[in-house]
């Protein structure tokens, strides 16, 4: 089999020590021949490749070479899939995103509403350069992004780069959701295969078909649902450790009590509940301070105390083969993508009538095959009313936030701010926008 080079573009991010990992146990069907770490903060990413260099050491002799580096023209050189995992401003600009919606009363979320707006033209700017740089050292790789927000980075990408078919935007979120499924239905996430459309963080599962029989799981994952709230905490999995995440799946239940159709993506009960959710959040305390505090806290505590060990193996923090949802969806698709097995994964991708009455332009989160000359999504019927208007408003403000940043043009955004629910009023829109614009001088242009 072909060995693999892979670049991880945000070595520094928390999340890599699962990535690795999964990399690692992978290699029977995804062997790698070179493993980089590209991350632009080299103290930051000190402590991981380091802690990656044990790791790999230990689970994966046959690589041939694992680096960490801050040098784009060494990380990106030869590489044949580039996965990107990048937050532009880390997690203080995030704690600024959540919060200074709140005090407004509006939604204060990284990815949606008007905190995944700010993130969103943070990140365009960021992802637009690393993507440049990595064609030019590597015009055939593969680049898997699952930097955040998806839909926003998704429809820019397609304006800046509209023939690049290897550029995949992607989200584990969906992938999480099933993997709750999957517990509801005692059995595991790759027995079914998913129906869905929408838009990334704002979107419904039509159907969950199992793969043996063919017959439809959602009807007895609906029912349970309508049971009222069944998730508990205390899972290893980092969607339902915390308790706002525990809050936000049982929330599920009352969505789908109130519009029992489809099973909803979590990320709507901040478009269709914004009260609510304004009412429930600590303006003090956020998703991105309880992250700071927990998540990357703990994992590079972690990665510390097993580089003073300078082993993982014989040690409490020898790998689990189970590790988080984001790594194992990430790699699942590469691999798909290297042997060509045109395994089903929900994909970002441009609608091109794959839903016949929304616009062809559109960037739908919808069930693609994905093998190694891409994605084929799989055609669905047409949406009704009800989700096509929320769909088409949604696609409107995602469009009009590109077109913005790419403008330099503060009436757009302002327009964007709008057309968000989770917003709507154009003087709260107008006063938000303004404390964004000045929260971000230092990562956004200046708006005329």
């Amino acid at each position: 089999m072909k060995k693999y080079n892979v670049v991880i573009v945000g070595g520094g991010s928390h999340r890599n020590p699962d990535l690795m990992a999964m990399l690692a146990s992978k290699k029977d069907v995804f062997p790698l021949k070179r493993v980089v770490l590209y991350d632009n903060e080299a103290e930051r990413q000190e402590i991981m490749g380091q802690y990656g260099e044990i790791l790999m050491r230990e689970y994966y002799p046959e690589l041939e070479e694992f680096i960490y580096t801050t040098d784009p023209d060494v990380a990106f050189k030869d590489v044949d899939f580039a996965l990107m995992q990048i937050r532009a401003g880390r997690l203080p600009m995030r704690e600024k995103d959540e919060k200074i919606p709140l005090v407004h009363g509006c939604v204060g979320q990284e990815t949606c509403g008007a905190g995944g707006f700010a993130y969103g033209l943070r990140s365009v700017p960021a992802i637009i350069e690393l993507v440049k740089q990595i064609r030019k050292h590597s015009p055939e790789a593969w680049i898997l992004n699952y930097s955040n927000p998806a839909a926003i980075v998704a429809e820019a990408t397609k304006r800046i780069f509209p023939d690049d078919y290897r550029i995949l935007n992607i989200c584990d979120m969906p992938i999480a959701i099933m993997d709750a499924y999957a517990k509801l239905l005692g059995c595991q996430r790759k027995d079914f295969e998913p129906r869905y459309f929408g838009l990334n963080h704002f979107g419904w599962f039509t159907h969950l078909y199992d793969k043996k029989t063919g017959a439809d799981l959602m009807p007895s994952v609906r029912e349970q649902l309508m049971a009222g709230e069944i998730f508990k905490k205390g899972s290893e999995d980092e969607h339902v450790r915390e308790k706002s995440w525990v809050d936000t799946y049982n929330f599920m239940s009352t969505m789908v009590k109130d519009f029992p159709e489809y099973l909803p993506n979590t990320y709507l009960k901040y478009y269709l509940y914004p009260r609510h959710v304004v009412e429930e959040s600590d303006p003090n305390y956020t998703r991105a301070n309880e992250v700071m505090d927990g998540k990357e806290k703990d994992t590079y505590n972690m990665m510390k105390e097993v580089i003073k060990l300078g082993a993982l193996k014989g040690t409490k923090y020898e790998l689990d083969p189970n590790r988080g949802v984001h790594a194992t969806y990430i790699v699942d698709l590469a691999t798909s993508i290297a042997n060509n097995t045109n395994d089903i994964f929900l994909i970002i991708t441009k609608n091109r009538g794959c839903i016949p009455n929304l616009d062809s332009e559109m960037m739908v989160e919808v069930a693609c095959r994905v093998g190694a000359n891409g994605v084929e999504p799989l055609a669905m019927d047409p949406v009704d009313t009800f989700y096509k208007g929320l769909l088409e408003n949604q696609y409107a403000y995602e469009k009009l936030t590109v077109d913005g940043f790419l403008e330099c043009n503060k009436l757009k955004l302002l327009q964007a701010l709008v057309l968000n629910r989770t917003v709507v009023d154009t003087d709260l829109a107008k006063v938000i926008l303004d404390d964004l614009i000045e929260a971000n001088k230092a990562f956004w242009p200046e708006f005329k």
